[in-house]
């Protein structure tokens, strides 16, 4: 018997992937989002079993899940919201036809309210309103408090009224920090030129 490597063997596979222009990489049939800002970059990718782990040169950068392609062979996707909802803002038509767009809903109350929405409010309107509630989650890190609502108005039967939650999710005014500032007077700052430079020194 030969003896032990003096250390443990890799249990990942390393590889350099390429951010494209729609937000993500495409690595063993499995589409990956990654934020907007790294758009161009290369980025080494670390495949394991579970998850897959991303480096810009030696650095870490974040850790995803790591996605399988479907049954039938076609492409897999893992994909979040935060990371494309800035372009979704620009284009928020783009909804009605992404690939994806069912792993885009971070929660079953999102697709269940773009769906009613579709059903009561046209296509237009429908993707701009779940757009803007999936930025709404995402400004206000309230995607869970959120969803709890739209759930609740489904089963009311009603239509997410955007408007309406944005102001339930404003910020408090009360839990504002109340800041005072306080200007110096401009005679002061006259009273510095006028001085004898002797004097300030």
């Amino acid at each position: 018997m030969q003896d032990l490597p003096g250390q443990r063997s890799p249990d990942y596979e390393e590889t350099i992937v390429t951010v494209t222009s729609s937000g993500g990489f495409t690595l063993k049939k499995v589409f990956y989002t990654v934020p907007s800002r790294l758009i161009g970059h290369r980025l080494r990718a670390r495949l394991y079993d579970d998850r897959l782990d991303l480096f810009i040169g030696g650095t870490p950068l974040m850790t995803l899940r790591r996605g399988r392609p479907a049954p039938a062979g076609n492409r897999g996707h893992v994909v979040d919201y935060r990371h494309v909802i800035h372009a979704l803002r620009r284009k928020p038509m783009a909804l009605l036809n992404l690939v994806y767009r069912d792993q885009l809903f971070p929660r079953d109350a999102y697709r269940r309210s773009f769906e009613r929405l579709l059903e009561t409010a046209g296509e237009k309107a429908a993707c701009q309103t779940t757009v803007e509630l999936l930025a709404l989650a995402h400004d206000r890190g309230c995607e869970a408090d959120l969803a709890t609502i739209l759930d609740a108005g489904l089963a009311a039967g009603r239509a997410p009224d955007i408007a309406a939650l944005r102001a339930r999710f404003a910020p408090d005014p009360a839990a504002l920090p109340d800041s005072t500032i306080h200007l110096t007077p401009l005679a002061a700052y006259e009273a510095l030129l006028d001085a004898d430079p002797e004097e300030l020194a």
